[in-house]
């Protein structure tokens, strides 16, 4: 049987369809599926019929080599895959899949998928014969041009440079929350009239995707602690209604920028010192709550306190009736 190319070749190589062992390790399940789908297609474009068969980390290593030596019954093929394939491959077992990636079937790809790996002898024979990658999460800047391509090529949509950068900025780099966003994305945007995709701009994603839990809570707190009420009304109703945070949540913020206040106010002098004990960061808020709490004082910042309190109990509770109009006072009273 053939080998692959050397190893720096092969890892320069995504896994083909001559593969007959391949090792798809790192932190994103989502590419590590990726890989795994793009491969079955590519045996089934050579071989026709593939079986796909799964095994965890908890098999038995006589199974599942047994099921990569065996000849399928219904197709020419296999696409033997393990996950969390280093729970199975340890010491004891090892040398059986040494022995195996040395000299592998040739009607069947193993396939090995896992969020950790130790590099040993077995990633040199896997080369061998196949192929590794791995499947690291993309900082942002390759999250949004990965999503300016997945875009087009999956979902048939143009995303805008600009777009995709907020997008990210949202959602984060995790691939496969980007990918369904993309979706819904394409399906908002639609078609023109002569049938071309209409491009997805950054004011469709502020529309339609939502900041992250720390975002909203953050963006809430930055308003209050601004004593401005307009835009408090306009974060509180974008975290419930366009995230959909819990109003739990939402009262909890609120809370938490009052308790930081009336904390500052009673430490006076020993604000900035109080302010770095409680880790409010970054210093750009921290030094916002400090203005504000050395001018509305102790006994306003204890009202208002006392206002973030009784509004988390009505939601605890079930006293308040309408949760977004008592958050809404909440945000009014605390801002005015």
């Amino acid at each position: 049987m053939g080998k692959r190319p050397a190893a720096s070749d092969a890892r320069a190589r995504l896994p083909d369809a001559s593969c007959r062992v391949v090792l798809l390790h790192g932190p994103d399940a989502f590419l590590r599926a990726e890989h795994t789908a793009a491969l079955v297609r590519a045996l089934e474009a050579t071989h026709g019929a593939v079986d796909v068969l799964h095994f965890d980390g908890n098999s038995p290593a006589a199974d599942v080599l047994d099921e990569c030596r065996s000849f399928g019954l219904m197709a020419a093929h296999k696409a033997v895959v393990v996950d969390d394939a280093d729970q199975l491959i340890k010491e004891s077992t090892r040398p059986l899949f040494e022995r195996y990636a040395g000299e592998p079937s040739e009607g069947a790809t193993l396939i090995l998928r896992a969020s950790r790996w130790y590099k040993g002898k077995l990633d040199t024979l896997i080369e061998q014969h196949g192929a590794i990658v791995k499947c690291d999460a993309p900082d942002e800047t390759q999250a949004a041009a990965w999503a300016i391509k997945r875009c087009a090529k999956r979902h048939n949509g143009v995303l805008q440079k600009d777009a995709a950068a907020l997008l990210v900025e949202r959602v984060g780099a995790d691939l496969g929350r980007l990918d369904s966003e993309l979706g819904k994305l394409s399906a908002a945007a639609g078609q023109s009239p002569c049938g071309d995709a209409v491009p997805i701009d950054r004011a469709l994603v502020a529309e339609f995707v939502g900041v992250s839990r720390e975002e909203s809570a953050f963006a809430i707190q930055d308003a209050l602690a601004h004593q401005d009420p307009e835009a408090a009304l306009t974060n509180l109703r974008d975290a419930i209604e366009r995230s959909r945070e819990s109003p739990v949540l939402v009262s909890w913020a609120c809370m938490d920028v009052a308790r930081k206040l009336h904390a500052l106010a009673a430490a006076g002098r020993e604000a900035p010192s109080v302010a770095r004990t409680l880790k409010i960061w970054p210093m750009d808020r921290q030094q916002t709550l400090l203005r504000q709490a050395g001018r509305l004082g102790t006994a306003r910042t204890l009202a208002m306190l006392e206002a973030a309190v009784a509004a988390d109990h009505a939601q605890k509770s079930g006293l308040g009736r309408d949760p977004m109009r008592t958050l809404e006072r909440l945000a009014v009273t605390l801002t005015t």
